[in-house]
Parts: structure tokens; C-alpha cells; sequence
């Protein structure tokens, strides 16, 4: 399947298993203390947003002043921005994928995949451009006038 299609499939049966979990919720807890659990979940996924954002920024500008590249800073933003948009979409499946991106230990697992497996991929394209360039000579050259 293409990723296309594999993205519609999530967004097609995403909303249908929230609903059913929320009515088995609903009928095990009572629809009041459903609402609410639903709600404190927004609001956590608020605060962790707010807590976990500022935190990857500092980390982000320190790593920037000592000269060093702030890859899993520049990684952990989006990660962390998915996290909080999850956590403020009703439903209990969005709200446990949210939560696993805003904890810190599984977001930098995250992270790391993310950029090892683009790290492989550059690795070996570079690779593979330079055994099909091996008739190329490198050097500068000076225009004289």
C-alpha cells in the first residue's frame, strides 16, 4: 500500500474507534465522569504541551550557543506539537498517542529513529552517488585576468 493510502485508512478508522471507546467508556464510568476524564485529558495535554515546548526551546538555544546542531531539538519540536494536538482531540486512542509523544523518554526514542533512519538513508545515497562518480577529478580553480 502507499503511504497515501495507509494515512486515509488511519484518518477513516480513527474517529470510529474513538467513538466506540468512548461509548464503552461511557457506559462503564456513566457519561458524566466520561466528559470529564475527556476534559482533564485536554487540559493535561495542555500543560505538558506548554512544559515539554518551552524545555526543547531551551535545550534548542543552548545548543545553539555552545556551536553544537540541535538535531534532536529540531526533531522533538514537531513530535512534541503532534503530541499536543492529540492530546486536545477527544478521544482515549489520540489521547495515549499524545501522550507518548509528549513524554520525554519515548519522544527522544522517537527522535533518535527519526534521524538514524534519515541518517541511513542520506549515508547511503551519498555512498551510491559517489561509487557512480568515480570518473570525476575534484579541485579549484583561479580565473586569471
Amino acid at each position: 500500500m502507499k503511504a497515501i493510502q495507509i494515512l486515509f485508512l488511519i484518518v477513516l478508522i480513527i474517529p470510529f474507534a474513538e467513538i466506540y471507546l468512548l461509548l464503552q467508556v461511557g457506559s462503564f464510568l456513566g457519561a458524566f465522569p466520561t466528559i470529564i476524564l475527556v476534559v482533564f485529558t485536554a487540559v493535561l495535554g495542555s500543560w505538558l504541551l506548554k512544559q515539554q515546548g518551552f524545555a526543547t526551546f531551551r535545550r534548542f538555544q543552548e545548543n545553539l550557543a555552545q556551536g553544537q546542531i540541535p538535531a534532536y531539538e529540531i526533531i522533538e519540536g514537531p513530535i512534541i506539537l503532534l503530541g499536543g494536538v492529540l492530546l486536545l482531540t477527544p478521544g482515549f486512542i489520540t489521547d495515549i498517542l499524545g501522550l507518548a509523544c509528549l513524554i520525554t523518554p519515548l519522544r527522544k526514542k522517537i527522535a533518535q529513529y527519526i534521524i538514524e533512519s534519515r541518517i541511513i538513508q542520506s549515508t547511503s545515497a551519498f555512498q551510491a552517488t559517489q561509487k557512480a562518480d568515480n570518473n570525476v577529478l575534484e579541485g579549484e580553480f583561479k580565473k586569471d585576468d
